[in-house]
Order: structure tokens, then sequence, then C-alpha cells
């Protein structure tokens, strides 16, 4: 089959995306698992001590891969929830409902995780610094989304007051990745950088990129796992989902 005739409304249908989404989430799972292995291990064993922070940085092997996720799951559900204005198609707030979830829990992840850090680095648990604020805004978005979704008994109702919610809400994203330019903060700038490369060492970047693409990996393979569950609770009237559960 040819790009130009692959038929994409035809995966947009929970009916047919059901059993892809079956088939996918088991390997993306499997690879998880696998990278996040090896990115543990490089980034404990493997990698060098830092001259400055000495062994507490590596907590930055998952501080800073979750911080990744939790904004680049903010902007999936925005570009689901478009496609769903867009399209009107159902499986796009079914895939937003399914990715919340996960959001929700790689920004508390990095947020714990950055009180550890900051912890010894700063002196405090917490401070109210400009990328700490808006990545716990971040957090309450996530919150509200799923609260929201879940107080509204419509399904279709719910997925449009959602979606609403995640197109607004993605405006705090470029706050949360540029908020360290913008403001004078405590928190260290990037490490890594597309157009100015890595300050880190390479056995550290690469336990980083690894751990992120370990949770890449997790995010799709979660996120099928739970919109096949979706799918069938509202689906389950239709012919095609009892047969499935019979």
């Amino acid at each position: 089959m040819s790009f130009k005739n692959f038929q994409w409304f035809h995966w947009a249908a929970p009916q047919t995306f059901y059993p892809l989404a079956g088939k996918l989430w088991r390997p993306f799972a499997v690879l998880a698992g696998v990278l996040a292995a090896v990115s543990l291990y490089m980034g404990f064993f493997v990698a060098p001590t830092d001259f400055q922070q000495g062994e507490g940085y590596r907590i930055i092997f998952v501080h800073v891969p979750a911080s990744w996720m939790s904004m680049v799951i903010y902007l999936a559900m925005a570009f689901w929830a478009f496609l769903g204005f867009t399209f009107n198609t159902r499986l796009s707030g079914m895939m937003t409902q399914a990715l919340a979830p996960t959001g929700a829990l790689f920004t508390f992840l990095s947020l714990w995780t950055g009180a550890l850090w900051g912890k010894p680095m700063w002196g405090a648990w917490w401070v109210w610094d400009a990328r700490l604020t808006s990545e716990l805004i971040l957090f309450f978005l996530y919150m509200g989304y799923i609260a929201l979704t879940s107080a509204i008994e419509d399904p279709r109702r719910a997925d449009k007051a959602g979606g609403l919610l995640a197109l607004v809400g993605a405006v705090n994203v470029p706050i949360i990745y540029f908020s360290v330019q913008w403001w004078n903060t405590l928190h260290q700038g990037a490490s890594v950088s597309v157009t100015k490369g890595s300050s880190m060492a390479q056995t550290m970047l690469w336990a980083m990129l690894l751990m992120a693409l370990a949770f890449w990996a997790y995010t799709i393979a979660i996120a099928l796992y739970r919109v096949r569950s979706i799918i069938l609770e509202r689906e389950r009237h239709t012919r095609w989902a009892q047969e499935v559960t019979a």
C-alpha cells in the first residue's frame, strides 16, 4: 500500500484501531523495559562522577527524561484534542484520555526527583522557582483534565471539555521550557540543546537519551493498552465489542 493511498481515517475508527493497538503495545512495553535497564546501568554504574555535584547528579537520568515526557505528552494530548475538534473523530478523545494519567505520572516523577536533586544542591526541597512553579501548574492541568472528564457522564461532552482544557493548557509548555531563559532562576539551563549540542560527557548523554527513549516506548505501550479499555467501555453496546468481550 502506498503512502498516498494509506487510509488514515480507516484507523481513526475505534473498531479498527482496537486490534492494531493490541498488536503494538507489547513490543513497545518490552522495548521500554530493555532500554530502561540499559540506561540505568549506564547511568549508575558506567557514567563518571560529576566533578561539581558528585554522585547526587545521577538523579538526572530519571529527572530530565521525566520532565521532557511531562511536556511532550501534554502536547500530544493537545494534538489529539485538535484532531478531535477538527475532524470530530471519536478516537481522538479516547487517546487524549489514555495519555493523561501517564503524563500526570511523569510530571509527578519530575517534581519528586527534582526535589531530591534540589535538597542537596539548593538546600531546600522546594523553591518557588519559575521552572518548578510552571511544572507544578502542568501537574494541576493534568489532574484538572482527569477530574473534568471523569465528572461529565456523556463521553462526547467530556471529550470536548477536556480537549478545550488540553488546548488552552498547552500554552504552559513553552513557559516551562523557556523559563530558565526568560527569568533569573535557580534551575540550571539545558545541558542538551539541538542548536548548541551537549555539554555532558558522552556516557552521561547516552544514558539520558536511552532513558528518554524508554519513557517514550513506555508511554506508547501504556497509552495503547489503556485506550483499548476505553474503547471497549465506550463501545460496549456495539456488536463487535460484545463479540470481543464474549
